[in-house]
């Protein structure tokens, strides 16, 4: 199946407006686990992905602390090289063995980075990574400049292809491209989290820098089936237990927001997953949107969201939604040249 797809900026790299996401292929057993997952399952779920057309698949070294990584290998070692995915990997999360449920440290620290890139390699199976990203800012006092300079590096030495960083904000962003071009932004980005769309996204779009959002279903909040007595039923495990958007009274709020676009799913004859997702690719600036699954029936219900395009009533409602609902924080409207389009009355499309 053929997906649309965007440039990642200027590296080079041109991927699918939505890419497999494997937090939860990581499993349970650590601070910020999804509970257990069958590894059977998980690599059923990629391979479905890639069946629909998805052409990249986007992982951490953290998730499941290796694990998720060392699943993601083995799906590619099964794979001929012609049809591989772009695989793209986050650094900078160091956690403690001996205590897997303790919050992972955040270390940017260059021999730290490198260590780190070599694992990665070796649990992916791979020579080089298509996109390395800093996963969350440093917290040991290590200037980013020195962090930024040894990701360079490792691409000059072709370990890596494309260099991005994660949850960074402007000023962050500022101080990388001094030195070398950030090639993405991965930002939290969704219905109910929206406040990268106020700064870091139009940075990114002004700089030619791709964007790729994670959690635009807000962790299986902006899902058909989500409830609030499902969370009663998470795994001890799950850390979606401690968050605070599936806590009251904000779970009631966003699952308000979610039933506000029902309508709008059935109009389009698809799901509100892939409503929920259309609305982070209509941004301007967006690339593709980080999606997880833990079942192969999960792909199929949001892959429509690839090529889904949302009107400007869509939009206009949606927006009317999340001031209704007063379901989570940021900006409702795409600005630019989607709202351009909207005031002409055009689809709000993926292109």
């Amino acid at each position: 199946m053929a997906l649309p797809t965007r440039p990642l900026g200027s590296s080079g790299l041109h991927i699918t407006t939505v890419g497999f996401g494997s937090w939860a292929v990581g499993g349970g057993g650590w601070s910020f686990g999804w509970g257990p997952q069958d590894d059977s399952d998980s690599l059923a779920t990629m391979r479905q992905a890639l069946d629909h057309g998805i052409n990249w698949i986007d992982t951490a070294a953290v998730y499941g602390l290796g694990h998720s990584e060392e699943v993601v290998g083995r799906l590619l070692r099964d794979l001929p090289s012609s049809i591989r995915p772009y695989v793209f990997t986050k650094c900078g999360l160091i956690w403690d063995s001996n205590n897997p449920m303790k919050e992972p440290r955040r270390v940017l620290k260059p021999d730290s980075i490198r260590r780190e890139c070599e694992a990665s390699l070796r649990r992916l199976g791979i020579e080089r990574i298509d996109l390395y990203q800093f996963h969350w800012p440093d917290d040991t006092g290590t200037p980013v400049e020195d962090s930024w300079s040894e990701i360079v590096k490792l691409v000059k030495e072709g370990k890596v292809r494309a260099a991005g960083v994660s949850n960074f904000d402007v000023a962050l962003l500022e101080r990388c491209e001094a030195i070398r071009h950030v090639d993405s932004l991965q930002p939290p980005f969704s219905l109910v989290n929206r406040t990268a769309a106020a700064k870091e996204i139009p940075w990114c779009h002004k700089h030619n820098a791709g964007v790729i959002c994670y959690s635009p279903m807000q962790s299986g909040l902006l899902t058909d089936s989500f409830t609030a007595l499902r969370v009663a039923k998470l795994a001890d495990d799950d850390w979606r237990r401690r968050a605070p958007e599936f806590q009251e009274p904000n779970l009631s709020r966003n699952l308000a927001l979610r039933d506000a676009l029902r309508p709008i799913a059935e109009k389009h004859s698809t799901s509100v997953s892939s409503v929920a997702i259309a609305w982070t690719l209509a941004w301007p600036g967006v690339t593709g949107a980080i999606v997880g699954a833990r079942t192969p029936a999960q792909v199929d219900d949001w892959i429509q969201a690839a090529s889904l395009e949302l009107t400007a009533v869509d939009i206009q409602e949606i927006a009317s939604a999340v001031k209704r609902t007063k379901a989570g924080a940021g900006p409702d409207y795409p600005t630019g040249e989607t709202a351009s389009a909207k005031r002409r009355g055009r689809s709000v499309s993926n292109r």
